[in-house]
């Protein structure tokens, strides 16, 4: 390395620790004015929406009661009693219960912005709004409907006490997003045989690769099943959910689609979520078997193109006269650990891959907790990666080399034995032998890291850590970059650089990687491959983009080293090929 290669190394790894030493001492600021806003957010809420609390009206609930015991059912009407609302918060978030219906209202998450950038007066927390369904109401039942005015006869720091007659209901909250809900069923009234508990209306969110989904885990002892589902993959919601992707279904006509469509869904489950992208709310347990679900299906009705607006779903039980059930339900992130705890790993929707998804998630969240920024966590990712394929990438481009420099003799030997194939395959491989080649090496690291692009690419579908995480330029790890989108690059939603450093980086590597084929054919795939590349990456996540022109880089430099360093061995001696003709017993002994 000259003086100047010198000078240059030192300036940028100067340049860098700078620059580390910045992105640390911002992202402590930002989450300690992070804290800061969600404190105050969070007292906020509180003054502004607790209540006085007081029992309803006794005429109201007198009155219900009645209609309950003389066995009919109630009907859903104006409400008669003014409605209450209590809050409960802890350091994570803050959920609005309601007396009508004693559901949930809405939840705030007070870690994560509605937009880029730590949170504030303009930039507030997110909050999921339940009011077209709120969260844990009961919604079904023969002698129970929604809308019910219920009395709060109990309320402590954490945990309120709701009644409707004889049935009571404890709301508690907990940490890690959890909310624990108990009702009993009084046996002085008839509620009938079954009841459903709604996980509230889940909204599309506004990232550009948004989605909507219902899972369960379903657990039927009489069709001998036990699985997850994902029922944007299954019937009967296939055709509403379409898979997620993208909460449409490509091209289709909504014009025939109703604005709100109901379906029921009789499986029997332990557990059953409603997610979009980056949230979940989800019933993890209940003492009382699952039967099914309902689900609600609403899109967008000024649309002529199908769009999901919002999904919500109720989970059926059976025989709840006189029951007591007891829930755990989770409302908050989409983050791994959180629901690998309740037995919900699945929700994250890793499929076949998660054998290499969960650690590198785990991975992912390591290097941050070293250096709070999800893009260096990406480059240690990308180096560790490449550290533990060293070995095999190694051997890998020298076995190329080797294959590039014994094509003269290759070449030689097909010409001399193309009216002999049996003669050409003996030679080749003896000329492979000897020269310690094997042709296959160069396919299988890249067959090898397939599996660790696509886990990055499918923890990068749902990964809540990635949302709105900065890096350099980039606003949101989890978008393209999108650079100029409505100002002075109004193409293509954007400039996204990182997909262009990608194309280039490729086309260097096609270029420096040793051939052992057509020149021709190496050059067209020098132009060929990093033009697929860039159109199918323009619209990845920008996340995906770094990690992989990073590992291109690496590779690059990997290769530029076995060139420098590498010393090639002697091609064997190409020793006049005598033409023998082929006997009989040469063919048995394999000659």
């Amino acid at each position: 390395m000259n003086k100047s290669d010198k000078l240059i190394s030192i300036v940028l790894a100067l340049a860098l620790a700078g620059w580390l030493w910045h992105s640390i001492s911002d992202a402590k600021k930002q989450a300690e004015a992070a804290r800061e806003a969600a404190a105050v957010a969070a007292t906020n809420i509180v003054e502004a929406a607790v209540a006085p609390v007081s029992n309803a009206a006794p005429a109201v609930v007198t009155a219900q009661t009645e209609k309950l015991e003389e066995g009919g059912s109630i009907e859903l009407a104006a409400p008669k009693a003014p409605e209450k609302t209590v809050v409960l918060s802890n350091a994570q978030m803050a959920v609005t219960l309601t007396t009508r219906g004693a559901a949930v209202k809405d939840v705030t998450f007070f870690g994560y912005a509605e937009k880029p950038g730590a949170i504030s007066a303009d930039n507030p927390a997110v909050r999921l709004d339940f009011s077209e369904a709120p969260a844990l109401e009961i919604t079904g039942g023969a002698n129970l409907v929604r809308g019910l005015d219920y009395e709060i006869v109990r309320q402590d720091e954490s945990s309120v006490t709701f009644k409707f007659g004889a049935l009571e209901r404890t709301i508690t909250l907990g940490k890690d997003y959890r909310i624990s809900l108990k009702d009993a069923f009084g046996t002085s009234q008839t509620w009938g045989s079954d009841y459903a508990v709604s996980l509230g209306a889940m909204p599309m969110d506004a990232s550009k690769n948004g989605l909507l989904s219902i899972d369960s885990f379903v657990s039927s002892p009489v069709a001998k099943e036990q699985k997850v589902k994902h029922w944007g993959e299954e019937d009967p919601l296939k055709s509403y959910l379409v898979a997620g992707v993208g909460g449409c279904s490509g091209k289709k006509d909504a014009t025939a689609i109703p604005a709100v469509q109901t379906v029921a869904v009789p499986s029997p489950s332990k557990w059953l979520a409603v997610k979009n992208r980056f949230f979940v709310s989800a019933l993890a347990s209940a003492t009382l078997p699952i039967s099914g679900f309902d689900a609600v299906v609403s899109r967008v009705p000024d649309m002529a193109e199908y769009k999901l607006r919002h999904v919500s779903a109720s989970a059926k039980f059976a025989g709840c006269n006189g029951a007591v059930n007891e829930m755990t339900f989770y409302l908050g992130p989409k983050k791994q650990d959180l629901l690998w705890d309740l037995g919900m790993k699945d929700v994250m929707e890793f499929g076949m891959w998660r054998w290499v998804c969960y650690p590198m998630v785990w991975v992912l969240n390591l290097f941050h907790s070293w250096i709070p920024n999800y893009g260096i966590a990406i480059i240690l990712l990308t180096i560790l990666v490449r550290l533990v394929f060293w070995p095999l990438t190694h051997k890998s481009t020298v076995s190329m080399r080797r294959m590039s420099e014994i094509q003269p003799k290759i070449k030689e030997i097909r010409e001399k034995f193309k009216d002999n194939p049996q003669r050409l395959q003996q030679e080749t491989w003896a000329v492979y032998r000897d020269n310690k080649v094997n042709p296959a090496a160069s396919c299988l690291p890249m067959l090898i890291q397939i599996p660790v692009f696509i886990a990055l690419f499918t923890v990068l579908r749902s990964a809540v850590e990635l949302r709105y995480a900065p890096f350099l330029w980039i606003v949101d790890l989890s978008e393209p970059e999108a650079l100029g989108a409505t100002s002075w690059f109004p193409f293509f939603g954007g400039l996204n650089i990182l997909p262009i450093l990608m194309a280039a980086t490729m086309a260097l590597q096609s270029a420096l990687t040793p051939s052992a084929g057509d020149k021709n054919q190496q050059r067209m795939m020098m132009v060929m491959m990093p033009a697929m590349m860039l159109f199918m990456f323009y619209s990845f996540p920008s996340a995906l983009s770094l990690y992989w022109t990073l590992s291109q880089v690496l590779s690059i430099v990997q290769m530029w080293y076995i060139r420098k360093r590498y010393t090639p061995a002697p091609v064997a001696a190409s020793a006049d090929v005598v033409d023998v003709p082929v006997t009989r017993q040469m063919r048995r002994h394999g000659a």
